[in-house]
């Protein structure tokens, strides 16, 4: 039913059939990341993604990432992809800069390539808010990724 008369609303579609998503994860804090991509890939499947429409790569850290992010997006062979990293608060400001860069260069691929990203990367305090989060973050980005690539199919498909 819609909100607002004579205003088209997009409806949000979790529907994962024929889409096809790639997974970039960092390697460092393994543990966590392969937490985080347990669950990611576990959704994606449960949303109905076919397991040979996910590609995995994997990278040695979080600032990795977003080239790879960047590579994928440029292949015309996704409809979205997800970030999956762990960046742990340090007793340097390493932290901040990890963080900050690569999350701002994760925004900076899906606007410049016009390919959703889900930001699974998590930055926490310690490695006991990293473990508590994982599982939800891997299942929250799987949700983000396909409920993007179809609204942004959706919006492509439009009449004018």
């Amino acid at each position: 039913m819609a909100r607002y008369e004579n205003i088209y609303e997009y409806e949000p579609s979790l529907e994962g059939q024929g889409l096809a998503i790639g997974i970039v994860m960092s390697r460092f804090n393994q543990d966590v990341c392969e937490g985080l991509l347990a669950a990611c890939t576990a959704e994606l499947k449960r949303l109905g993604v076919a397991a040979s429409d996910i590609e995995i790569a994997t990278v040695p850290g979080a600032l990795e990432i977003p080239l790879t992010l960047q590579t994928m997006a440029q292949s015309d062979r996704f409809d979205a992809l997800v970030a999956l990293g762990a960046v742990i608060r340090g007793e340097t400001y390493h932290f901040e800069v990890v963080s900050n860069d690569s999350c701002r260069s994760v925004m900076e691929v899906q606007l410049d390539t016009g390919i959703p990203v889900a930001n699974g990367i998590l930055t926490c305090e310690n490695d006991d808010q990293a473990l508590a989060r994982m599982q939800q973050k891997g299942s929250d980005c799987a949700n983000a990724a396909v409920e993007m690539a179809n609204l942004l199919r959706a919006i492509g498909e439009r009449p004018a």
